[in-house]
């Protein structure tokens, strides 16, 4: 087998994200890989250099698209949809490679975060996850912006955090792997309840207190689970929350934005390509949180699977016992 040249990295999934990393990949001089499911879809690509995932976005020339998993890499992006990830890293190739997940959620049938997921199909390889307020385009376009990348190893996140880092893509390293992925998870969800808010038509200050007592249930549940406050105060948490809760390019924004608005659930996730994560995220993780406090994130996955309405949602999240702060 033939190795990679030195420097290497390989994007799994050649969605908007997926793309964006490999343009950023490119862009701190690294040959890249990007790795497209659909042949055609590949072929195209690396034909046209453009991705319709990303309109307008030229693909730089050190990037090489093709339908084939890479099997050799100085770092392997796994940038699928959560819910793909088990599959999708069960069909590696073997490498020594690390895997640094840049997914979101939480899966749906297992309720296990990502590493979790890896450390059960690819045990002996080093996984990271890369995690932050990062819209694909932007960071495509080259505009100044900050991930983490959370790992136990910090020898190896220095290494990669150099393969990828450039001027206008800071990264910082973090430890607390629970509280990345935690926050990557639950401001889809949260994002959800901020767009409705600003649907119905309830205004800003609502959404201010939303976001802010979501904060503090994304607080319990990362401590009850094994990481850190402070972990929760960073990019990967209020950072990512924050982005994720005000900006329109949000999918999950926008697709609770359509529901405070009255829209179907069914008819919003018929009318979009791309996969808006909290949904599928949102009864996971009230479920991975069991008995901790989550009242509105557990709104969320009540009024996603009918069994509640915004309106009712609202009246009893206002209705919560008084208690400080």
């Amino acid at each position: 087998m033939n190795k990679a040249p030195p420097g290497e990295i390989a994007v799994v999934g050649a969605g908007a994200w997926g793309t964006a990393l490999a343009i950023q990949a490119a862009r701190a001089g690294r040959p890249v890989t990007l790795w497209a499911r659909d042949p055609i879809g590949a072929a195209e690509i690396e034909r046209t250099r453009l991705n319709p995932r990303l309109p307008g976005i030229r693909l730089p020339g050190p990037i090489r698209v093709t339908p084939h998993l890479p099997a050799h890499a100085e770092a392997i992006l796994l940038a699928v949809p959560m819910q793909h990830l088990r599959t999708v890293a069960a069909q590696l190739p073997p490498s020594a490679a690390p895997l640094i997940v840049c997914a979101k959620g939480v899966e749906a049938t297992t309720l296990r975060l990502p590493l979790e997921i890896l450390a059960e199909i690819q045990p002996n390889r080093a996984a990271f996850v890369l995690t932050g307020p990062n819209f694909a385009r932007e960071v495509a376009e080259g505009m100044p912006a900050a991930a983490t990348l959370a790992g136990a190893d910090a020898g190896a996140r220095d290494r990669i955090m150099a393969l990828l880092a450039t001027a206008s893509f800071r990264l910082y390293g973090n430890d607390d792997t629970v509280g990345a992925q935690l926050g990557g998870a639950a401001k889809n969800v949260i994002a959800i309840a901020a767009g409705a808010v600003i649907g119905a038509g309830l205004g800003e200050n609502a959404r201010a207190a939303l976001i802010t007592r979501s904060l503090a249930e994304l607080s319990r549940l990362t401590l009850a689970l094994g990481g850190r406050a402070e972990t929760v105060m960073g990019l990967s948490g209020l950072g990512d929350l924050l982005l994720t809760c005000t900006g329109p390019s949000s999918r999950n924004f926008s697709l609770g934005l359509a529901l405070g608005r009255g829209e179907r659930l069914e008819d919003i996730l018929a009318s979009r390509a791309a996969v808006t994560e909290g949904v599928a995220t949102a009864p996971a993780l009230v479920a991975r949180a069991a008995t901790i406090d989550m009242p509105i994130c557990s709104a969320v996955a009540a009024l996603l699977a009918g069994r509640t309405t915004l309106a009712q949602a609202i009246a009893d999240l206002l209705a919560r016992p008084r208690r400080d702060e």
